[in-house]
């Protein structure tokens, strides 16, 4: 029985990985490369990751900075960024492609915390349907004698403590990005 616990507890923390992916993603004012991570270029005719073609660092907090290994995919890896619409406009010297972070406007950062909220709470939904999930599994062996009345009962606490623990990792999660957005 304890099958359904441990599915419950893998599938909660590839629902919390994938958060963790993409808030990432998600601009805090402050230059981080995961920002442009997804970026996919033109490489000799196959669609290749940026960070594959090319260096990416953060010389400052403001700047991302791409230098690529080869001259020639100066251009292909520009065109890659402006084309992926990530909200940023590449600046290509020729040697160096450099990304500058405008800061972010008040507004702009409600938003984000709004846009961030709103992925925690489908966290918190697909960590519920595993719970469901697991709670249907466990009524189905009750049914099917495998497991008694109070055997059920006390898996089905188990799964909801579980849970209980899964979302309150996610509102750590989504609280501590919100102080990084809304710190400027």
């Amino acid at each position: 029985m304890s099958k359904a616990l441990t599915d419950l507890t893998a599938q909660s923390d590839k629902t919390i990985q994938s958060l963790q992916k993409d808030l990432l993603k998600v601009r805090t004012g402050r230059a981080s490369t995961a920002l442009i991570d997804h970026v996919h270029v033109d490489y000799y005719g196959s669609k290749t990751a940026i960070s594959q073609v090319a260096n990416l660092t953060t010389p400052d907090a403001r700047t991302i900075q791409i230098v690529a290994w080869e001259t020639s995919m100066l251009g292909a890896i520009e065109k890659a960024i402006l084309e992926a619409n990530v909200g940023f406009t590449p600046q290509n010297d020729g040697k160096v492609i450099r990304i500058t972070m405008p800061p972010l406007t008040e507004e702009r950062r409600k938003e984000m915390v709004k846009m961030i909220k709103k992925m925690g709470e489908d966290a918190k939904i697909a960590i519920r349907n595993h719970r469901r999930d697991a709670n249907e599994d466990v009524k189905k062996q009750e049914k099917d004698k495998v497991l008694s009345a109070d055997e059920s009962k006390k898996f089905q606490e188990q799964i909801q403590k579980k849970t209980d623990e899964k979302v309150a990792d996610i509102d750590k999660i989504i609280a501590t990005k919100e102080k990084e957005i809304m710190t400027i």
